[in-house]
């Protein structure tokens, strides 16, 4: 498929409507960060997060809810939970929303930790900068999807954390993008458009059962 194929939308795209869709998953994303504590269930946080999607208004999901305690924050998003763990005193978790608001797609991603562990906190903190070099690498230059990724696979050695190369990115515009094939993001021979393409980052700690996950719109 070629690139201008890849990177088809529908009638309605507005790359102004796809940062409101954006604001408006980061929105959600805040708020249920601020509602999960030690002691809830991982599936007791998928509830709270649909729930803060329908206060709201969102229009509907276009991904399933995914929120991660502990160990299955190593899991990608076409694995399943490993039972349903309870959030821990000094825990990490993450929140990968992705929702539609007037008919395009937002999708968003952040790793949160409660109480005080230094090692969970830097795992956490890790994935966001590496996000952010790789962004800054994407704004900086005419650079391909796929040597993003490379870039984004050196840095995360120098950061001293294991990049998961299963997760690579994806399409999003008006819904369903899904009818476009683009592909991931990781595979994508072409210089990616603002507006068109979700940079994903999952770190895995070098020696403990837990990583980090973020994303964002490239826009």
């Amino acid at each position: 498929m070629n690139t201008v194929a890849k990177e088809a939308v529908g009638a309605i795209y507005d790359i102004e409507a796809m940062r409101h869709a954006q604001a408006m998953t980061w929105k959600a994303i805040d708020l249920v960060s601020q509602r999960i504590q030690p002691g809830m269930r991982e599936s007791e946080a998928v509830a709270l997060g649909m729930q803060v999607l329908a206060e709201l208004d969102s229009q509907r999901i276009w991904h399933p809810m995914l929120i991660r305690f502990g160990a299955n924050t190593l899991k990608t998003f076409k694995q399943r939970s490993e039972d349903d763990p309870v959030l821990g005193e000094n825990d990490i978790y993450f929140i990968d929303m992705g929702a539609v608001w007037h008919g395009h797609e937002g999708d968003a991603g952040a790793t949160f930790t409660t109480g005080d562990d230094p090692d969970m906190q830097a795992c956490s903190a890790a994935a966001k900068s590496l996000f952010e070099r790789v962004e800054q690498r994407w704004k900086a230059g005419t650079v391909e999807g796929i040597e993003l990724y490379r870039f984004a696979e050196q840095q995360a050695a120098v950061m001293g954390w294991t990049l998961n190369l299963e997760i690579k990115g994806h399409r999003v515009c008006d819904f369903p993008h899904a009818i476009y094939r683009g592909g991931n993001l990781g595979d994508f021979d072409a210089v990616p458009n603002p507006g068109l393409w979700i940079l994903e980052i999952q770190i895995a700690h070098p020696s403990k059962p837990y990583g980090a996950f973020y994303e964002d719109l490239l826009a």
